[in-house]
């Protein structure tokens, strides 16, 4: 049961009424000055689904963030993105210091008809969870706060038709930085991202030598991630800045490395390894093994005898 009554947000409009912000002044895209946000719920705790995209640069922020099953604390300048249709819970915490920061907020129907309505459902940073938000460096949060208020300057001019191309293209501009800078991220964070690959080993590890494969079948890349405290969408980002490869390409190597490892030193039958590997039907497995390592399991075995 629903522990909190949830609010569905679903225009800027609906937003900026929520957030005590005069009208929106286009009704599919917005700037906000974070500073100026009060929100308007009688809840300590409160629950929404939104309809539009955000991405914030927030700081000092008190309040706590519940995104996925992350919780987040905004003490310092960061910069996330929360895809349209998702869900937020927020705990409103009693402050000194004001908030600051800026909310681009853009509705699906601003992008429609135009590459980018296709193309935003691609930057994954949209599926990650607020704990993987993206920290700047200042001369990075400058970039970024000049492109937003190059948008804000362009649907405060009079409207015409070249308006929403000149948007949408700062938009894209603004989302491939963020991608730039991710992958700064992922670099400078070595140490951090060393320690969830060897996490990550020793989770695939644990599946592979226990009895998970035969009760539950092959995990899913949602579940490992789900196990590491970690968005599917960051760990395979995270997986392919650091080995070239995604989580799904890590787990059939590793279901591959154990049919290798039994086929070479056991004498269970096909059928039997493709049971301990968690498929269901052997020729499942043995299509599987000849797409990964070029033989059949039986031609791979008859090479050790």
């Amino acid at each position: 049961m629903e522990k909190f009554k949830v609010h569905k947000i679903n225009t800027i409009s609906e937003f900026h009424t929520i957030a005590n912000l005069p009208k929106p002044e286009h009704p599919l895209i917005s700037l906000i000055d974070y500073s100026k946000v009060e929100y308007q719920f009688a809840e300590k705790e409160v629950v929404w689904i939104q309809g539009f995209y955000t991405i914030g640069l927030k700081r000092n922020v008190a309040g706590k963030f519940v995104y996925g099953q992350q919780i987040y604390d905004f003490n310092e300048g960061l910069l996330t993105f929360i895809a349209s249709g998702q869900r937020i819970q927020y705990e409103f915490v009693e402050q000194e210091i004001k908030p600051s920061g800026w909310l681009l907020v853009i509705h699906p129907d601003f992008l429609w008809n135009t590459p980018l309505a296709k193309q935003i459902k691609q930057y994954d940073f949209f599926g990650y969870a607020v704990n993987e938000a993206l920290f700047l460096s200042e001369k990075e949060e400058n970039v970024l706060i000049n492109v937003m208020q190059n948008i804000e300057l362009e649907y405060h001019s009079l409207i015409d038709k070249f308006s929403q191309n000149i948007i949408i293209a700062q938009i894209e501009v603004l989302l491939n930085y963020a991608e730039r800078f991710y992958q700064r991220q992922f670099i400078t964070r070595k140490i951090t991202n060393h320690h969830i690959l060897g996490q990550f080993e020793d989770l695939l590890s644990e599946y592979f030598d226990g009895n998970s494969l035969i009760q539950n079948g092959l995990p899913s890349v949602n579940e490992i991630a789900s196990k590491l405290n970690i968005s599917s969408n960051y760990l395979g980002n995270l997986l392919k800045s650091l080995t070239g490869q995604n989580t799904q390409q890590h787990i059939q190597d590793k279901i591959v490395e154990k049919a290798k490892e039994k086929l070479s030193t056991t004498a269970l039958s096909i059928s039997e390894i493709a049971f301990d590997l968690g498929f269901e039907h052997s020729q499942s497995f043995s299509r599987f093994f000849k797409s990964k390592s070029g033989k059949t399991p039986i031609e791979f075995r008859m090479g050790f005898n």
